[in-house]
This record gives structure tokens, C-alpha cells and sequence, in this order.
């Protein structure tokens, strides 16, 4: 997959405010007021940047923390994660790895019965293609 570079004005160009904000300077949406609720929908989710594929409907799930939760990526390939030790605590940060786009957080308190894993992702950095 091809690494996407854009410059600061152009991913000003496309992306709204919020997803500018959330997605190219590592900010957060406020929990519980993202779309993207649990639902047993067939589809694909996306980077909001650069359209690369994400997560699969299928492995997200209600982790009543605020935000879209999966319990994998659809490939291990389309992630990247980095230490995060802003606002006083370590974490594991998740970004596109198409377009370096922050998406979120990934956490080892997800279902016990899958991965253990909880990737914690903003719904602003991500669009859904239902069907695929």
C-alpha cells in the first residue's frame, strides 16, 4: 500500500474541523457523541484520510467506554502503534498506517473470549461502507 503525504493545507482542504483535529493532531472526540453504534451490519470501516480499510463490523463491539470499540484490526498490516505517554499515562497509540491519521487507542481489556483487546477508535476518523 502506498504511503499518502499531503500537506498541512491540504488535509485542511478535506477534512472537517474536528476530523483535522482528531485525526492530524492527535485529539479526541468527547465520548458518547461519535456515530457508529453497535450494529449487526456487514461492512468495512475506513480511514477518513486516505479511505484505507480498518476494521471489520463483525469485530466491533459495546464497550460502553464512549467510543467505537473492535477487538482487532481487519489486517495487521493497516495499524500502526506507538507509545503514547501524553496526559500523564502510558498508552498505546493507533494510527492509519497509510496516512499516519491518529485514530484512537488500543487497550488489553477487550473480550476475554477473543483478542483481550480494545482498540478504542474516534468514529470521526473513520467512514463506514456498509455491504463490503
Amino acid at each position: 500500500m502506498d504511503k499518502v503525504e499531503k500537506s498541512d493545507r491540504e488535509w485542511r482542504e478535506q477534512l472537517t474541523d474536528e476530523q483535522y483535529r482528531v485525526t492530524r493532531q492527535a485529539g479526541t472526540e468527547r465520548p458518547y457523541t461519535g456515530d457508529y453504534q453497535v450494529e449487526p451490519v456487514q461492512g468495512i470501516y475506513h480511514c477518513i484520510c486516505c479511505n484505507a480499510p480498518l476494521f471489520e463490523n463483525e469485530h466491533k463491539f459495546e464497550s460502553h467506554c464512549g467510543w467505537p470499540s473492535f477487538d482487532r484490526p481487519l489486517a495487521d498490516a493497516a495499524l500502526e502503534e506507538h507509545v503514547d505517554e501524553s496526559h500523564g499515562m502510558r498508552r498505546i497509540e493507533v494510527t492509519c498506517r497509510r496516512c499516519d491519521a491518529h485514530l484512537g487507542h488500543v487497550f488489553p481489556d477487550g473480550p476475554r473470549d477473543t483478542t483481550g483487546l480494545r482498540y478504542c477508535i474516534n468514529s470521526v476518523a473513520m467512514t463506514f461502507h456498509q455491504g463490503e
